[in-house]
């Protein structure tokens, strides 16, 4: 071996090393900073961890192993938070937001987490443009993926009340290759403004049936459920109201119209009976019900979406 040699091979392999070092320095880093995250940190301090972009460039191929880290993290942050019943999740966009930069194709961050993001506090986020965002950002990511439009479908109609944009999305979504029928039929109903029950429950049975994500799987059923007490609701006010007219006053219970050939159920769909009030108003079982419109005392207060991007 002609000399010189071991000197230019020894300071090549020390460059790579300090390299690698330093990429590996940067990820436990960075990983630290999102165990910290988990536990409940403020804002701010989710500004001192690098871009997606920046930890992708700097992870040596592994970015793919990254982004499924910090998705983790992002149910985990999610999950506590939602145990907690709280109404902030200031760090779950901007840990969204570094998951997919770096793996682009995470699908489940992008369905799953526009849900975490858009639903009205306790249940989510209550920022449903930024959950509009994210759904975009995964449609440039992955066009042929028809789930996406359906996910981006269902957030302009269901949060947004936005039908024409919602109607344009599900037609945008048929047209992708393999897409499902579906799709074509809501974005007719949305033409129509139809925003029904049946609407709703359709949306909502689609995403408990095309999801394996438990927390998602859980807030289908309870959707489902909100949507039963709020036409329980309307059904027995709309009773209470024929019952008053025929016999001059409202009933004093749900026997007493009962009795009088009202019909049942008179339960809501876990079994508990809902309130019939003074004056003939009708109150669900359990006011703190999430996602039910009607049945509410006169004194709550509906949330407020940030209508913010």
């Amino acid at each position: 071996m002609a000399s010189g040699q071991w000197p230019i091979a020894n300071g090549q392999s020390l460059i790579a090393l300090f390299l690698l070092l330093a990429a590996l320095a940067v990820s436990a880093w960075a990983l630290r900073r999102v165990d910290r995250i988990s536990r409940g940190l403020v804002l701010e301090d989710v500004l001192f961890i690098p871009s997606g972009h920046t930890l992708k460039r700097m992870s040596l191929g592994y970015d793919g192993l990254l982004a499924d880290l910090y998705w983790t993290r992002v149910v985990q942050y999610f999950g506590g938070k939602h145990h907690d019943q709280s109404l902030r999740y200031d760090l779950l966009a901007p840990l969204l937001d570094i998951t997919t930069d770096l793996d682009p194709h995470l699908l489940p961050a992008y369905q799953f987490g526009s849900i975490f993001l858009a639903q009205t506090p306790p249940e989510g986020a209550g920022q449903p443009q930024k959950a509009v965002a994210l759904v975009e950002k995964g449609i440039r990511e992955n066009p042929e993926i028809w789930q996406l439009y359906f996910n981006l479908g269902w957030i302009e109609y269901s949060e947004l009340k936005d039908y024409q944009l919602a109607s344009q999305t599900f037609l945008r979504g048929s047209q992708v290759p393999g897409a499902s029928p579906a799709l074509q039929v809501l974005a007719g109903v949305m033409a129509q403004h139809l925003s029904d029950s049946r609407t709703a429950r359709f949306l909502w049975t689609q995403i408990y049936q095309t999801t394996d994500n438990k927390m998602v799987r859980n807030n289908a059923l309870l959707r489902l459920a909100a949507l039963q007490v709020d036409d329980d609701i309307a059904r027995l006010e709309q009773e209470v109201s024929t019952y008053e007219r025929a016999f001059g006053h409202p009933p004093a219970s749900w026997a007493q119209m009962e009795a009088a050939g009202g019909p049942g159920p008179f339960t809501d769909p876990f079994g508990r009976p809902y309130r019939l009030m003074t004056g003939g108003r009708v109150e669900a079982a359990d006011p703190n019900m999430p996602f039910i419109t009607r049945g509410l005392p006169p004194t709550r207060k509906p949330f407020v979406l940030d209508k913010t991007p």
